[in-house]
C-alpha cells in the first residue's frame, strides 16, 4: 500500500503515540466530526478524492484523528476503503446529468442555462476576516433561515420542470458543428487501479482514476509546468460544473429495473486545446473528481491531454506523471528516509574515508 516508517523500541513507540495523543487533544473543546464534515468540506472533499471513497463523516473522522494532515488523513480512509466489501458496481453517470449548483465557460460568454457562478471563492477580496473570531451560531441560524425562505419563495415562482438544475453541456453547441476532435469510442471494460496494478502504457480508464486520486498539489504543479512552455498550448476551460450525481444500481429481482443509493457531488471539466498534428479538430482535455475542487479538475484535463500527446514533455511521460503522483506512495517514500540507514551510511563513510587515504599516499609517495 504504501512504504510505513516506524523507528524505536516498543516503550518509545508506545511513548510517542501518548505523546501524539495529548498534542491532538490540546484546547478546552473537543471537535466534533460534523464540525469538520461542515465547516471544512473543501478539505473534506480533497481527502475524499485523493482516497477514493466518498463518505464525508469517514473522512472528517480521518482528518480528526491526524490532526488535519492530508496525507496521513488519505492513508486512513483508504485503509479502511480496503476493508469494504464490493457488493455491487453503480451504473455509468454522465456529467450531463448533474444537479448544478455551479457552472462556467471561459469560451463563450453566453451559454444555454447561463453562467452560475455557484460557491466560489473566485470573486471574494482576499482578506482576513476578523469578524468570524467572533462569529455567532445563533445569527448564523437566523441568516441560514432567511436564506431557505427566499430560495424556497424563488422556487414557488419557477416554472414547473424548470428546476431540477439539469442544464445542457456547453461543448455539445461545438459537438453538433463537428469542431471537436472525433474520438474513438472505447467499449473495453474499465481498468479498476484499486485492485490491479497501473499496466503500462496505461488505458485512458487508468488515467483517469489515478489522476483522480492523486496528490492535489502534485497534478496542479505539473499542470503549470505543462502551460508555462514544458507541454502543450495553453488550455480554454470549455465548461466547468459542480454539482450532484444520483447513483444507482441494478436492482437484483428487476430485469431492467435499479435502485437509487443516493448521490454523489463531483467537479467536472472539459478544456479546449490544440488539436494534434493534422487534427481535425479541437482537442479536449477530461476532469472530474469528487466535491468542490475546480483547480484539481482543471489541472487534471490538462494532464489527461497531455498524456495522450506524442512529445517529449515531461507531462507527456505516463509513467512519470502516474506513478509520482499518488500521495501514500510519495509520503510514505520520504518518511521512509526516516528509518535507520546507520549500515548505508557508515558505508559511505568508509569509502569517502579509504579514498582520502589513498590520495595522500599517493602524494608523499
Amino acid at each position: 500500500m504504501a512504504y510505513v516508517a516506524v523507528t524505536g523500541g516498543q516503550e518509545a513507540i508506545a511513548a510517542s503515540i501518548e505523546l501524539l495523543k495529548e498534542y491532538r487533544s490540546e484546547g478546552e473543546l473537543a471537535l466534533e466530526i460534523s464540525v469538520i464534515r461542515d465547516r471544512m468540506s473543501l478539505l473534506v472533499d480533497r481527502i475524499m478524492s485523493e482516497a477514493g471513497l466518498y463518505a464525508p463523516d469517514y473522512a472528517a473522522l480521518a482528518l480528526k484523528q491526524c490532526e488535519g494532515s492530508p496525507e496521513e488523513a488519505v492513508f486512513l480512509l483508504r485503509a479502511y476503503r480496503s476493508t469494504l466489501p464490493r457488493n455491487y458496481t453503480s451504473r455509468t453517470v454522465f456529467g450531463s446529468d448533474m444537479h448544478v449548483r455551479r457552472r462556467i465557460s471561459a469560451a463563450f460568454k453566453d451559454v444555454p442555462g447561463g453562467q452560475i457562478l455557484g460557491p466560489t471563492y473566485d470573486y471574494v477580496h482576499r482578506l482576513l476576516d476578523f469578524d468570524l473570531k467572533e462569529e455567532d451560531e445563533a445569527e448564523l441560524e437566523a441568516w441560514r433561515e432567511q436564506v431557505k425562505q427566499e430560495r424556497r419563495e424563488e422556487l414557488d415562482n419557477t416554472p414547473d420542470g424548470a428546476s431540477d438544475g439539469r442544464i445542457p453541456r456547453v461543448l455539445d453547441m461545438l459537438r453538433q458543428e463537428g469542431l471537436l476532435e472525433q474520438v474513438e469510442q472505447d467499449t473495453s471494460e474499465p481498468c479498476d487501479v484499486t485492485m490491479e496494478k497501473l499496466p503500462l502504457p496505461p488505458p485512458r480508464s487508468a488515467v483517469l482514476q489515478t489522476l483522480s486520486r492523486a496528490d492535489t498539489g502534485y497534478i496542479s504543479g505539473l499542470a503549470y509546468g505543462d502551460i508555462r512552455g514544458f507541454g502543450m498550448a495553453h488550455p480554454t476551460v470549455g465548461e466547468l460544473r459542480y454539482g450532484s450525481l444520483e447513483i444507482e444500481v441494478d436492482y437484483p429481482l428487476g430485469e431492467g429495473e435499479s435502485w437509487y443509493v443516493g448521490e454523489v457531488c463531483v467537479t467536472e471539466v472539459e478544456s479546449l486545446v490544440s488539436a494534434k498534428p493534422g487534427g481535425d479538430g479541437i482537442g479536449i482535455g477530461y476532469g472530474c473528481v469528487f466535491g468542490r475542487n475546480d483547480t484539481k479538475a482543471i489541472s487534471m484535463s490538462i494532464l489527461d491531454r497531455a498524456l495522450v500527446l506524442d512529445t517529449d514533455s515531461p507531462t507527456s511521460d505516463a509513467e512519470f506523471v502516474l506513478l509520482h503522483g499518488d500521495c501514500l506512495e510519495m509520503n510514505g517514500f520520504l518518511s521512509h528516509l526516516k528509518l535507520p540507514h546507520y549500515v548505508t551510511f557508515q558505508s559511505k563513510l568508509d569509502s569517502i574515508r579509504n579514498k582520502k587515504r589513498s590520495a595522500e599516499h599517493g602524494t608523499k609517495s
